[in-house]
């Protein structure tokens, strides 16, 4: 049976897994569509919020931009994970006991005004559309390859894959479809990993193999930063970027973690408060499993590329010749990511061979020039393609690819479709039943959430085909803006009883504008190519760059709160006993002097 054969049959299998139980899950009330009728174990909630949360830039992206930069892009990990713990001691339980659908729910009636809770929608849908494009990036080359299709042809035969089981299924749907994904993609990422590990170090934990020995006796890592640094790349293991933007970026990611709407979401769907908390804690558990494994499956596949690219050892033995990529089936792989336009190379000074190094450094430049070398022949590697071709990469059986396949459409798709959903929900129930008719029906309301979730998708697939970078970096930049306009106003709505509507207003639209201006400044205005005045290689405040900027953003909306509630008139005395009741236990007392 052929690759392409083995990859429809799993990816056919898995689809029509989600599909099944999107049609036996299907919402049927408002209830169940926003929140699966609050009645979702923790366990449960923990698994599906998980895969919602594992998008393709966990299971894609992460490991590609780890693989091709080091230890410096270890803040992706500590970042997203680290978001978690902020997310279940700080908000989660708080906003579960609130007892509301959606976050500008919350923020409308905490702030008690219309106009803040469109604020929140505005805010909302900015951050999750521009999620989305980095989803619909990670669709595209997911199906683009194992379909044998081109970019953009995955790309819309993803939309329509999410537009049938989200539009239909609603929350209720979601959940159980991505308990289902979950357990595709940590398998699917798991198992590749265990077996390369075991090529490479002969042990089967990937985490630990990631600091165990080659067959040679030498550390994997040790052997890894002896090869790029002869290649002319920085130390894989050492800190080479900007400590500043490093610490700002990590920071954007975690309180963006904990102000993305369409997670947050998650935690309306329990019976309890205290199961938010413990869904929260699940769910950290079922991420771990993914991102323990994420640096080893980066660091592992750098060294076989290394190795494929120079198998004769190193620079003095030569590099690969044209000849053995077009003839060895163990480069089979290379002509088949070639036909997605993610991958290619070129033999520059006509020898045959294709040279893989860093044609930047100072030191490889005298020595290319010594050798006849006129620059780096593997012309394009896309990060986004590293972990679906790791299989192929290591020359794992067949049905390890197919899984992989699978595993990844899993990640786009259940990410994609809870942003879909935070999108629809904030359009119908926020917006339309909130503010425009409130006297709209059930039904009308459930029609025009599904409408706002089409249009949403049509605008973020047509966003997908240009997108402002991998999908792990599309993904960041989302962070950011929910770091600097959803997450303050979540912590001053139940930490601050001094902030007022005035005030969480001013905050909000000073955080999402001032940081949306400076990421459109590096990006290209709406994300449009060659619209930008900066790039991220040279910004426009010192070292900070557009996918960082979010901390300050947040900092920008919590100073613009405070100084305009100071100036504004206090919180009504209702609203300062509603934030004191959600955010104190019942029952509990003064404190006593004993």
């Amino acid at each position: 049976m052929d690759q392409f054969t083995i990859n429809l049959l799993f990816v056919g299998a898995s689809f029509a897994l989600y599909i099944g139980i999107a049609i036996w899950a299907r919402a049927g009330s408002t209830s169940e569509f926003y929140a699966a009728g609050r009645g979702i174990h923790p366990v449960t909630n923990g698994m599906a919020t998980a895969a919602d949360w594992m998008s393709a830039a966990s299971f894609i992206s992460m490991a590609g931009l780890i693989a091709f930069t080091g230890y410096d892009n270890s803040s992706f990990l500590m970042g997203w994970t680290g978001g978690y713990v902020l997310l279940a001691l700080l908000l989660a339980p708080y906003l579960r006991k609130f007892g509301k659908y959606t976050v500008s729910e919350f923020i409308g009636d905490r702030f008690y005004s219309q106009t803040a809770r469109i604020v929140a929608v505005i805010c909302l849908i900015v951050a999750s559309v521009t999620y989305v494009i980095g989803q619909m990036t990670g669709v595209g080359v997911a199906f683009g390859r194992f379909l044998e299709v081109s970019n953009t042809s995955g790309l819309l035969i993803g939309a329509a894959v999410v537009f049938a089981y989200a539009v239909f299924g609603g929350m209720k749907g979601v959940t159980y479809t991505q308990v289902a994904q979950y357990c595709v993609l940590i398998t699917a990422y798991t198992i590749p990993a265990i077996f390369i590990s075991l090529q490479l170090t002969g042990t089967p934990v990937p985490a630990l193999g990631l600091f165990g020995d080659t067959a040679s006796g030498e550390p994997l890592l040790t052997k890894l930063d002896a090869i790029v640094t002869e290649l002319g790349f920085n130390e894989y293991t050492a800190h080479h970027s900007n400590t500043l933007n490093m610490v700002l970026f990590t920071l954007s990611l975690m309180i963006g973690t904990a102000g993305l709407p369409h997670v947050i979401m998650r935690f309306f769907t329990v019976p309890k408060v205290a199961d938010a908390r413990w869904s929260a804690g699940w769910a950290l558990v079922f991420i771990a499993l993914l991102y323990l494994t994420a640096p080893a499956v980066g660091a592992m596949a750098r060294l076989n590329i290394s190795d494929m690219m120079w198998p004769n050892g190193g620079i003095e033995g030569g590099a690969v010749s044209v000849e053995q990529i077009d003839n060895d089936a163990r480069y089979d792989w290379m002509a088949t990511w070639q036909k997605t336009g993610l991958l290619d190379w070129e033999d520059k000074n006509g020898d045959g061979k294709i040279q893989y190094y860093n044609d930047k450094s100072e030191s490889m430049q005298a020595q290319a020039e010594e050798k006849g070398w006129v620059g780096n022949e593997l012309t394009k590697f896309n990060r986004d393609i590293l972990v679906l071709a790791n299989p192929e990469i290591a020359n794992l059986p067949g049905w390890v690819i197919g899984l992989v396949a699978a595993g990844g459409l899993a990640a786009a798709l259940s990410t994609a479709a809870g942003l879909l959903l935070a999108i629809s929900s904030a359009v119908s129930h926020d917006l339309i039943k909130g503010a425009i008719n409130p006297q709209i029906s059930e039904k009308g309301e459930l029609l025009s959430a599904r409408i706002a979730m089409a249009v949403a998708i049509v605008v973020a697939t047509y966003l997908g085909l240009n997108p402002p970078g991998f999908a792990a970096q599309t993904v960041a930049l989302a962070f950011g803006l929910a770091a600097a306009s959803i997450f303050p106003a979540l912590m001053m709505g139940i930490f601050s009883t001094r902030i007022n509507n005035t005030g969480a207003v001013a905050g909000m639209l000073a955080g999402l504008t001032v940081t949306l201006v400076y990421i459109f400044l590096h990006k290209g205005w709406l994300f449009i190519p060659g619209t930008n005045s900066f790039t991220d290689a040279d910004p426009l405040l010192g070292p900070i760059k557009s996918t960082s900027f979010g901390a300050i953003g947040a900092m920008v909306n919590f100073g613009v709160a405070y100084v305009v509630a100071g100036m504004t008139k206090e919180t009504p005395q209702e609203i300062k006993d509603l934030v004191e009741s959600v955010r104190i236990p019942r029952g509990a007392g003064a404190a006593q002097d004993h």
